[in-house]
């Protein structure tokens, strides 16, 4: 998932990627006293509410979803790092930092050192782009828990970036090939057999 297609939930706005859900769908809103009002979702069909034009309920994050493809543990860091990431964004930095760290290991790396792990993965022809999204998480997310290194806490926009890195990291690595690889295989198999002859005669 990109930038461009999450849309954090914003007051008054028609639709919005359900902060219960994560869905994009549309919003019904209504008004109660005391400056409460709820929005609807069209999918879940469940509210989030707003005090004020302010989102308290669920607990507002303005990090997309994780891509499904990452694996379970992943994704339960990745969520971990969303949930604080108002309260904590050194916090959610490092907890990102994590999700590269065992996703390296996931890649079949050691997943001791991760700057080594992204040498590796660079030796073996690792993407120049994917590398660079490593590196970011990596660095910024080992500098958000030295004092004095790295100031996050008037940079919300930095850290909601690191999501979408872990997420560009997850889609390149995980599911292109995982895609790619159920598309070839639905290939008849002389064809693929045509394609692994001509290959090896090209050797």
């Amino acid at each position: 998932m990109t930038r461009q297609t999450f849309f954090p939930p914003q007051y008054g706005q028609p639709a919005f990627n359900c902060p219960k859900c994560q869905v994009y769908a549309t919003q019904s809103w209504s008004s109660r006293s005391y400056g409460i009002t709820f929005a609807l979702c069209s999918n879940c069909h469940e509210p989030s509410i707003w005090v004020k034009n302010e989102l308290i309920f669920p607990t507002p994050t303005q990090a997309p979803p994780p891509n499904d493809d990452l694996p379970e543990d992943i994704q339960n860091d990745y969520m971990e790092a969303a949930a604080i990431m108002g309260s904590s964004p050194r916090g959610a930095a490092a907890l990102l930092r994590l999700c590269i760290q065992k996703l390296c290991k996931h890649l079949g790396e050691s997943g001791e050192n991760l700057n080594n792990d992204i040498a590796s993965l660079v030796k073996k022809g690792l993407n120049p782009t994917i590398q660079k999204c490593l590196d970011t998480v990596r660095v910024i997310g080992n500098e958000a828990v030295h004092p004095g290194v790295l100031d996050l806490t008037d940079k919300a926009d930095t850290v909601v970036s690191l999501f979408f890195l872990v997420n560009m990291v997850a889609d390149a690595m995980i599911t292109q090939p995982k895609t790619i690889g159920s598309l070839y295989e639905s290939l008849p198999a002389n064809k693929r057999d045509q394609i692994e002859q001509r290959d090896k005669n090209t050797v």
